[in-house]
């Protein structure tokens, strides 16, 4: 793990999305029976014909088949998902390494954190007008294969104000407990990875003044859902200070690991 010490690089935050639409049909049986063969049969009668599925029965029918919906949805697919991302790029960046202020990178993070997102944007848990424009034509597995290609990505390194280290650093690392503040690592991990099976995000190398701007939000109180995860962050900013959001974020946008796929620099 590594820090990129500099001048401070700004960003703001939006997000990407999309929608998914369930059709599930139901039918009614009938079968009629009749008496035994007879030279002049004999009609039916209305206790001999099956009477239709009841009103109570269709419910459940349609749950069934919306299940069977839902069951189909498959883990995502980058490959498939490079082509569904491509308006994600205008903002984000075609690798999810946006260049511009207001957007966030997207590279490198956790698939069903991706997806997670959008479903939220499209169900307004999350508020974002541009962002519930975009994810009114994605289903379900739209989602998960623009999820799958923006993790299959890697997250440029960011850079940090030297001045700030020290304050985010014990932050990020230690918390403060006389004020009740847990370490950022505690959810994030030390490198900044995230947690995808708790789903904690990837924070690595993040624009500094989009996690600022997003912890201003926590701050006043704004959640993205309703889950239990989703309530942990507005306690914790709650309790910090204007300096403390500045110094963690900093830190976090110049907190980076050396992988393997990221490109080479080259030298001036």
């Amino acid at each position: 793990m590594s820090f990129r010490l500099a001048g401070f690089r700004p960003a703001v935050v939006n997000a990407v999305a999309l929608i998914f639409a369930l059709s599930a049909g139901v039918g009614f049986a009938q079968g009629v029976t009749g008496q035994a063969a007879q030279k002049t049969p004999a009609p039916a009668t209305a206790s001999t014909v099956a009477k239709p599925a009841s009103a109570s029965t269709a419910p459940a029918a349609a749950a069934a088949a919306g299940s069977d919906a839902l069951a189909s949805v498959k883990p995502g697919d980058a490959t498939a998902g490079q082509g569904k991302a491509a308006t994600c790029g205008a903002c984000h960046g075609p690798d999810g390494n946006s260049t511009d202020a207001q957007y966030p990178k997207l590279a490198g993070q956790h698939e069903a954190y991706i997806a997670h997102q959008l479903h939220n944007f499209k169900s307004g848990s999350r508020q974002n007008a541009i962002m519930q424009g975009m994810v009114a034509p994605l289903s379900d597995q739209d989602m998960n294969d623009v999820g799958a290609y923006f993790a299959s990505k890697q997250s440029l390194p960011g850079v940090a104000d030297q001045a700030l280290v020290a304050q985010g650093e014990k932050l990020y690392r230690e918390g403060d407990t006389d004020r009740g503040i847990p370490a950022c690592m505690a959810c994030h991990s030390i490198d900044g990875r995230g947690n995808p099976g708790a789903m904690y995000p990837q924070l690595t190398s993040q624009h500094a003044q989009y996690i600022e701007a997003k912890l201003k939000d926590f701050h006043d109180g704004v959640t993205w859902g309703n889950e239990a995860h989703a309530q942990i962050m507005p306690l914790i900013a709650k309790k910090l200070e204007p300096q403390d959001i500045t110094a963690v974020a900093s830190y976090i946008e110049g907190l980076h690991v050396n992988d393997a796929r990221a490109p080479a620099t080259a030298s001036p």
